[in-house]
């Protein structure tokens, strides 16, 4: 059976890198749209009795990009496709697995609902907002993690001393792993959410005085919490300078490059499971996912064990 791999709109630079480091091809799709803005796909290669892999992140546009992949999948299906996974680095509505208030839809559950109802068999994400979001899907959920790329493309600049920042409780387990990868100790930021955009910070858990300091999440979006954490951290005696950011995706919608550029931030890490921004005004390094998903890709293709490249809390 024939690998095959196709993509949406959202990546596919990443796309066309992972056909190429598994030497397969990249298959040709047209995207466009009508007159009265529907959207027209048309898969130019035949897929028949392939195993195909959509890739497709869920950044803004979140709902465009979600209705590609929807219908790329329905494409592949009447295509005659064997098998269909899609490939989703970043999954967006992740944060919404839960009802905070009444009359409130359970986003993510309809989403995966959505996803399984387009024929799609398995998802490969990476770096969930949450590893119970996994629990919202009725198919198979490959979670991998761009941590250890992450940590490796830090490793060189960060000082012995360093503090792992965790910017709240949400993200402590991906904290502590940054730290057993980079031999630091840890720090955790207890804030409360007022609204999307909007953190207030409580307190702060462990020794930042005079250190510099390493904070880390899954994504940057507004920058608020990445915004909050740091001046805490200063406000509690942390070294202003060699600040660094890591997070595995770096989204930066809103007004967060207006926050971020206000802040003494060193450095900041992301991966490319969105595209990366142009002309971005900080010192920013973008780190591939490409061997990783197409070792995962790969793996699963050959109906081998994904175990060492799994994401574990």
């Amino acid at each position: 059976m024939s690998l095959e791999i196709l993509s949406g709109s959202a990546n596919s630079a990443l796309a066309e890198n992972i056909a190429k480091n598994l030497g397969v091809r990249f298959d040709q799709r047209t995207l466009e749209r009508f007159p009265d803005g529907e959207l027209h796909i048309e898969i130019h290669e035949s897929i028949r009795g392939c195993d195909v892999y959509l890739i497709q992140p869920t950044c803004p546009p979140v709902d465009e990009h979600f209705f590609e992949l929807f219908l790329l999948a329905d494409a592949c299906r009447r295509a005659g496709t064997t098998h269909l996974t899609a490939v989703i680095p970043y999954f967006g509505y992740a944060r919404q697995d839960r009802r905070a208030h009444g009359r409130e839809p359970v986003s993510t559950r309809l989403v995966a609902d959505l996803i399984a109802a387009s024929c799609i068999e398995r998802v490969i994400v990476v770096d969930f907002h949450s590893h119970a979001v996994e629990s919202a899907f009725a198919i198979p959920v490959e979670h991998v993690s761009a941590i250890p790329i992450l940590a490796d493309a830090i490793r060189p600049s960060v000082h012995k001393d360093a503090v792992v920042v965790s910017p709240d409780l949400g993200a402590v387990k991906m904290a502590e792993r940054y730290a057993k990868l980079l031999d630091l100790s840890v720090a955790i930021i207890h804030k409360s959410r007022i609204s999307g955009a909007e953190v207030t910070v409580q307190r702060i858990v462990g020794d930042v005085r005079d250190r510099e300091i390493v904070v880390v999440d899954d994504m940057i979006t507004t920058g608020a919490t990445i915004e909050k954490a740091i001046l805490a951290l200063l406000e509690a005696g942390c070294s202003s300078s060699g600040i660094k950011v890591v997070a595995s995706h770096g989204l930066f919608v809103g007004n967060a490059v207006d926050r971020l550029t206000r802040l003494p931030i060193e450095k900041i890490y992301v991966s490319d499971s969105v595209p990366a921004p142009e002309r971005f005004p900080l010192p920013i390094q973008v780190s591939s996912l490409t061997a990783l998903l197409a070792e995962t890709i790969q793996r699963l293709h050959r109906l081998e064990s994904l175990g060492d490249v799994l994401a574990h809390e």
